[in-house]
């Protein structure tokens, strides 16, 4: 591939000049702060109001910062999201012990920026290709450290990180090339993070059977259940930021967002407990640390992807 002979990119407008853009900013800062208002005076009132009130608490920083970022032209909504990716990854290798192996680590964060660059460039069969590759230069640093002790543990993590917080986050970047691909981004983070959130706080009043006592036992068939249909109810409210508000499109994003967070919130809860680590710093100020906030991207991205671009 000749990198010196790519095509230029052609400025695009703004998401902040779209009024739809600037519309759902302000629809949804209101959201958080009015709940946050609400949440605040039951905030010790018991243990789901302090968990609710410490997540709102992040999102009250979190969401402007976002939103003013992904206003932005272009690349700085992709490099945003490369940093993103390069943050989880940050975070998940210190919870595996393994952050002092600076080859591994440093090897994962550059096949991320070339994730990026691939996402940049439309270079879908390079992006597919990444995965195999890291693998095969993370093969190579125990000959280069002339070194086998623990090697395919530093291996098998490093390729774990890159495929979660890098291969399947970075399809965010790809969803950005979708037609109002930075309002479908938002779209999905603002499902999932319902979709959590509304979990959570149901989980007291809402019981059943508990689908998976041994990793999270908060997680009932009942909570999930309202869970979902709320997302999915969110979902057809905000379908106009969908290049197509018909049903199937709508329906999809809230069954993408509510089932594919759920399986990653479950498998980031097993690496978790496995490594006997729960969070490494909070987020900003409030519940869980970054990697709690994208678990639920790291199969709601490469899923959504996938469905829309059969559905498209």
């Amino acid at each position: 591939m000749d990198f010196f002979n790519l095509p230029l990119r052609i400025s695009m407008p703004t998401a902040w000049e779209n009024h739809i853009y600037r519309q759902t900013v302000l629809i949804v800062l209101s959201i958080i702060f009015a709940s946050g208002l609400i949440v605040f005076f039951f905030r010790n009132k018991n243990y789901y109001f302090v968990q609710s009130w410490a997540s709102i608490k992040s999102w009250l920083i979190a969401a402007p910062l976002m939103f003013v970022v992904m206003g932005l032209p272009e690349p700085w909504p992709l490099v945003l999201l490369t940093a993103l990716a390069i943050l989880g990854a940050k975070i998940f290798f210190q919870i595996m012990g393994m952050f002092h192996r600076s080859n591994f680590v440093l090897l994962c964060y550059a096949g991320i920026i070339g994730l990026g660059i691939c996402a940049w460039y439309d270079r879908l069969d390079i992006y597919n290709a990444m995965p195999m590759a890291l693998l095969g230069i993370a093969c190579l640093i125990p000959l280069i450290r002339n070194s086998y002790k623990r090697m395919i543990q530093y291996i098998s993590l490093t390729l774990l990180a890159f495929i979660f917080l890098g291969w399947s986050f970075m399809h965010l970047g790809l969803i950005l090339k979708f037609p109002n691909g930075v309002f479908q981004v938002m779209y999905l983070v603002i499902l999932t993070e319902f979709c959590d959130n509304t979990n959570l706080a149901v989980s007291r009043y809402v019981g059943g059977w508990k689908m998976f006592p041994g990793i999270n036992p908060r997680r009932t068939v009942g909570s999930t259940a309202v869970a979902m249909a709320l997302t999915i109810f969110l979902a057809g409210s905000m379908r106009y930021l969908l290049p197509d508000g018909s049903e199937k499109y709508w329906l999809a994003s809230g069954l993408v967002a509510s089932l594919g967070g759920f399986v990653g919130d479950l498998v980031m809860t097993v690496v978790r407990r496995d490594a006997g680590m729960k969070t490494v710093g909070p987020f900003i100020i409030g519940r869980g640390d970054f990697l709690h906030r994208v678990d639920r991207l790291i199969f709601v991205a490469p899923i959504y992807y996938y469905v829309m671009t059969v559905l498209l």
